[in-house]
């Protein structure tokens, strides 16, 4: 009797555990989700320079030279 009805809740518990369908389209939207975050940042970022792009890049790259040396 103990038996059978502590397998019943393990059945219970672990049902929802192996049903995985769901959990590789939540890790997707998750993704994308974060993509449009940094997207949005970084639009953000470059759209408030006035130097455009270009300069912006330069800048960049010139601080990543002073780095290394």
């Amino acid at each position: 009797m103990m038996k059978k009805m502590m397998m019943n809740v393990w059945v219970k518990m672990m049902n929802p555990v192996q049903n995985e369908r769901g959990a590789q389209s939540l890790e997707w939207l998750g993704l994308a989700a974060l993509l449009i975050l940094v997207l949005s940042i970084v639009s953000t970022a470059v759209g408030n320079q006035s130097e455009g792009i270009g300069n912006l890049i330069e800048k960049i790259i010139t601080k990543i030279t002073e780095m290394v040396g």
